[in-house]
């Protein structure tokens, strides 16, 4: 039988096969988009030979654009090296149930090469990288991220056959917290919170949001890889319990002129042992490590926004009294700041308010951690918390393109040491891919400036 809610052992997994209640395993890795991409496995396929031999798949998953077309520019992959296989290996701490699709369960993998070496640029391992080097000092990172979409009444194939133009938002008006206005998509939004809960997540709450059809699902922070294994799977999920319902929903971080989606990150650290480490007599309750901690991301927040904003429509949520935040600057429970210090005790953590809905949450995560860390190493100095309006306090703000963050990335000394230069180079190439197909789009902007106008 599945354990914690939805989890499976590969002995449940075998008698559910035998049973006939699973016939299909989802088998997936992360692609740099944070999107899943995979295989539908027969379930005694995968049990019979995937558990132990892994399976395999094109190494051009890790190298394309967001429309999976081959690109140039990267090590790994690309017509000279003959676009050859890597290893996706099943991660089996990740067997669940997905009670969204009849008779499935679903494993993620880490990716290798042949040799078993890892796949170093993969988004998963990356982040296995920067929570080795905390369990070096003896830590380990608590993260919960809050996820916002906009819910529209539109299938996405309508939606795709209108252009994303015109579409109907499921509220007519500014939602935030009203119980009226989430029972007007409950039967969607219970269905999201009930089978993520059935898929093994723990469920916290769902409220409206401020745009039109906006809504917000909040699940319990976990170990930071389990938190961004479960997020994608419930970003991929959540779009496909809306389409079985006739709806469609988007996490682009700005899909209009009103409020953007966000992905705020809270993280915290704690012992090995589970012991406190946040918490502490120091200044703001914090302990001298979490100062530190928090003064590290702080420092390179401006160096590693790419990791937090991936996109160039990312950049668009970063709008003055927005809710989005602009200013390289903290505050206890302040909105308006780049990192928001919450909560006390056990529960103190720091919420960074840069990532939008389209982030990949294991590069944003490897991101706050390498920060974090070097701010811990090299004992910075967190300086005083902006207490009123961060947009006019005068703190440099985050970089305000995919351009400009690109550059500042490429640039970093942090990065090239935390992640790698191979790491740093293959995500800088993604960014200058999406950077030239836009220059060479035609928008329709410019055609409504300039058809007759011009």
């Amino acid at each position: 039988m599945p354990h914690g809610g939805g989890r499976l052992t590969v002995e449940s997994l075998r008698g559910m096969v035998d049973g006939g209640s699973v016939d299909t395993v989802l088998v997936a890795i992360v692609d740099m988009q944070g999107r899943l991409q995979g295989k539908r496995c027969a379930a005694h396929y995968f049990l019979d030979t995937v558990v132990e031999h892994a399976t395999e798949g094109c190494n051009y998953l890790l190298a394309v654009d967001v429309e999976m077309t081959t690109v140039g520019g990267y090590e790994i992959s690309s017509w000279e090296r003959g676009y050859g296989d890597f290893v996706m290996r099943p991660d089996l701490t990740t067997l669940r149930l997905v009670p969204w699709l009849p008779a499935t369960a679903f494993v993620l993998c880490d990716v290798e090469w042949p040799d078993e070496s890892p796949v170093t640029v993969s988004p998963r391992q990356i982040l296995r990288r920067q929570l080795d080097r905390l369990a070096e000092r003896d830590l380990v990172a608590l993260v919960g991220t809050e996820l916002e979409f906009m819910v529209f009444d539109d299938s996405y194939e309508r939606a795709n056959d209108l252009g994303y133009r015109g579409l109907r938002p499921a509220n007519q008006y500014n939602v935030d917290y009203s119980l009226l206005g989430t029972s007007r998509v409950e039967p969607l939004l219970r269905r999201i919170r009930n089978e993520m809960g059935g898929a093994g997540m723990a469920v916290e709450s769902a409220k409206g949001e401020c745009n039109l059809g906006q809504h917000e699902i909040v699940f319990r922070y976990a170990d930071a890889l389990t938190t961004c294994d479960n997020h994608v799977l419930y970003k991929t999920g959540a779009k496909e319990i809306a389409a079985q319902e006739g709806k469609s929903l988007t996490f682009m971080a700005k899909y209009d002129q009103r409020e953007g989606n966000s992905c705020h990150i809270h993280i915290s650290l704690r012992g090995a042992d589970g012991g406190l480490t946040f918490a502490g007599d120091g200044p703001y309750g914090l302990s001298k490590q979490a100062g530190h901690f928090i003064a590290g991301q702080l420092t390179f927040l401006r160096e590693l926004t790419m990791l937090l904003a991936p996109n160039i429509n990312s950049y668009k949520r970063f709008v003055p009294g927005s809710f989005a935040p602009t200013a390289v600057a903290w505050g206890r429970d302040n909105r308006t700041c780049a990192l928001r210090l919450v909560g006390h005790g056990a529960g103190l953590r720091v919420e960074n308010r840069v990532p939008g809905g389209d982030v990949n949450p294991y590069l944003a995560v490897s991101g706050l951690i390498a920060a974090g860390l070097r701010g811990i190493d090299d004992e910075l100095v967190l300086e005083p918390e902006v207490a009123g309006n961060a947009y006019v306090c005068g703190a440099p703000t985050v970089p305000t393109t995919l351009a400009a963050a690109a550059e500042e990335f490429s640039a970093s000394e942090l990065a090239r040491s935390a992640f790698g230069t191979d790491v740093v180079n293959h995500y800088v190439n993604a960014a200058n891919v999406e950077l030239a197909a836009f220059s060479s789009a035609v928008t329709d902007w410019e055609r409504v400036r300039g058809f007759e106008r011009l």
